[in-house]
């Protein structure tokens, strides 16, 4: 079970799960979500704008600076899930320009679900090892 401090990020990992799946290639359909390509990208671009811009924010400002400077192996950590972010940001801006609207959708359902595993089974597992518990409460002030 996830301490208090990040179970409002795994539920929004929920909801960057359920877009992930939505894009990419072959996708089974959902009921009341879109199921053509270019409803996939408005619906794609106003989650990043609603719901993955402020996540990231959140993380960026709060969750990383705590975590930043604890080992090499957390440092790392951070720097890769930053540059996912920007990779993420950049696969979402070209969905309004580029021409294989399909393949992009893919890859970027694939680079989000793999980003949000990676912070769900990697960075959450550190978190709680490595942080104390008054760290970890500081935490829940700032990300509700």
């Amino acid at each position: 079970m996830r301490h208090k401090s990040i179970i409002g990020l795994s539920h929004d990992h929920h909801h960057g799960l359920v877009l992930a799946q939505l894009i990419k290639k072959n996708a089974p359909h959902y009921q009341n979500l879109p199921n053509d390509a270019d409803g996939k990208i408005s619906y794609t671009i106003n989650a990043y704008e609603k719901e993955l811009l402020p996540h990231f924010k959140k993380e960026e400002e709060y969750l990383f600076p705590v975590v930043k400077g604890k080992s090499d192996k957390t440092d790392q950590l951070i720097d890769d899930l930053l540059n996912e972010h920007k990779l993420i940001t950049s696969l979402v801006l070209r969905l309004q320009s580029d021409n294989d609207k399909e393949a992009l959708l893919n890859e970027l359902g694939n680079v989000l679900a793999n980003h949000i595993r990676k912070e769900e089974r990697e960075l959450f597992a550190m978190l709680e090892d490595i942080l104390t518990e008054e760290e970890l409460n500081v935490l829940v002030t700032q990300l509700t």
